[in-house]
């Protein structure tokens, strides 16, 4: 630990990609044993200033002072071996091994020039049973619901002996008492002298588990100090730069008696996944999807969507029966579906900003065998301009991005095909307060445009505050179908646990 009473020091920190100034004199200090907030807008430098710690980028200017020792590490291994470990938003795992294998993957424990499979289940146990997680450490991971696998990731950083974790919007993919279970763990983890930075856009969490919090906007730091010296209204507006009296905008759509979408006992084909569900969204309409994990709201829009093969039930478009096979058949029928993991299935991440905004939309750019270049480039700048994308420019590889600006191309990218039924799942996933808002509005415009929205969430003030009915599912049933202006989440809670 430092003379300060610091265990990780970030002082100064600056970094330049061509064209922007990611990083200007960035400072973050963690003590032991506390939680260290770290909040910013999508592009404010969070992620930027962590792969500056982990050596993933070098910086150009700052020192970094660990345990009281300047250090500059070099890649992610000198910094996992040196105590600091990070468990990252998307998860990458070797799905087809065990949990135990993933855990100690690189570093297996051997006698002689054996793997020895005792050692390592006797040594995950250990750490599981120190953290509460009831996991068999010889399942095969790819068997594990998303929330268990994080915990696995956790374990994981845990098992480096380390000092400092970095935890990346940990709680993006589970539900409230997988949080609990979370914030048990990392509660743990504080007791024991651990230093943990928390980056997040959920606001109750940060007031639920944060001791300190560092602000950043633009690539500068902006503010630190104790979390409990601020509330969520000074927290937004230190983040965005603005005040910012409302979390969601007023409802400006009108929802009409004329039914886009109709669906009758919908079930899929392959267990588990949704089973005779039935409901409707009329023009003009945003039909919140709630439930827990495990509910079944993807597999209901990509089974209606094509993605996943239909075992039974019907699916009217504007009066008609359609019989959707595949999403290509989806987009020409104006449907459009925007991807809940979005750099898995959402997006091309080594390729342009311009392709990944019109790859949906390659028809009309395409006459006589010859590409319209001029005009995709005039739909990616629209898509930039209308959506607010920080980009350096067009020919930007997406993947550089952040992820709320990700997400904001993916949004722009369906736009582009004027569809009449979006159906978006966990659209604001990890994004920032104000990039929430812009969506939130670009979902209420539309609707007043006459589209159907079907907005899945798992962020229960969000549904409340933007859909006008909700739907609610528990394991794949549909549990049944509320006016958002007349429930609340005791009621949606208790409706998630109907099938259970």
């Amino acid at each position: 630990m430092g003379e300060n009473g610091y265990i990780l020091e970030m002082l100064d920190i600056t970094k330049e990609f061509p064209g922007v100034k990611a990083l200007d004199n960035v400072k973050l200090q963690v003590a032991p044993g506390t939680v260290h907030a770290l909040m910013g807008e999508n592009g404010a430098g969070k992620s930027t200033l962590m792969k500056c710690l982990f050596g993933i980028y070098h910086k150009d200017a700052g020192r970094i002072i660990y345990n009281g020792e300047e250090v500059n590490f070099t890649d992610p291994k000198h910094a996992l071996d040196n105590g600091i470990s990070m468990v990252h938003q998307e998860l990458n795992q070797v799905l087809a091994r065990s949990v135990m294998e993933n855990i100690w993957l690189g570093r297996f424990p051997t006698k002689g020039i054996l793997i020895d499979h005792k050692k390592m289940y006797d040594d995950t146990k250990v750490i599981f049973e120190d953290l509460g997680i009831d996991v068999d450490p010889r399942q095969i991971i790819g068997d594990l619901s998303v929330s268990q696998r994080q915990m696995i990731e956790i374990a994981k950083a845990v098992s480096y002996d380390s000092k400092i974790l970095i935890f990346d919007e940990p709680t993006s993919s589970l539900t409230e008492r997988e949080v609990d279970h979370l914030f048990e763990i990392i509660d743990r983890l504080r007791e024991r002298g651990l230093g943990m930075v928390y980056i997040s856009h959920k606001m109750d969490e940060i007031f639920k588990i944060a001791d300190d919090i560092t602000i950043m906007r633009d690539g500068k730091w902006v503010h630190t100090g104790p979390v409990k010296e601020l509330n969520m209204d000074r927290i937004i507006s230190l983040m965005v730069g603005r005040d910012m009296t409302e979390r969601f905008p007023e409802k400006t759509n009108v929802v009409s008696d004329e039914v886009i979408l109709k669906v009758e006992g919908l079930t899929g084909e392959y267990q588990p996944t949704v089973v005779d569900a039935s409901f409707e969204v009329h023009a003009g309409e945003i039909l919140g999807i709630s439930g827990l994990v495990g509910a079944r709201r993807t597999e209901l829009v990509e089974t209606i969507f094509g993605y996943r093969t239909r075992h039974s039930g019907k699916i009217y478009y504007k009066g008609e029966e359609i019989k959707i096979k595949n999403p290509l058949q989806a987009i020409k029928k104006d449907f459009a579906l925007l991807t809940e993991e979005r750099r898995a299935t959402g997006i091309f991440g080594d390729l342009s900003v311009l392709f990944n905004s019109t790859i949906s939309h390659l028809d009309a750019y395409a006459k006589f065998g010859v590409v319209d270049n001029k005009k995709m480039a005039k739909d990616t700048q629209w898509v930039i301009d209308s959506m607010a994308v920080k980009t350096p420019s067009q020919k930007q590889a997406i993947g550089n991005l952040s992820g709320g600006n990700q997400q904001k191309v993916i949004i722009g990218r369906w736009l582009l095909n004027e569809p009449e039924v979006l159906m978006m799942d966990e659209p604001t996933r990890g994004i920032d307060v104000g990039a929430k808002y812009e969506i939130y509005k670009l979902m209420n415009d539309l609707a007043s445009r006459g589209k159907a929205i079907i907005f899945v969430s798992s962020e229960m003030p969000e549904l409340l505050g933007v859909a006008d009915r909700i739907m609610v599912m528990s394991n794949g049933h549909v549990a049944g179908i509320v006016n958002a202006k007349e429930t609340d989440q005791e009621e949606l809670l208790r409706l998630a646990a109907k099938y259970l």
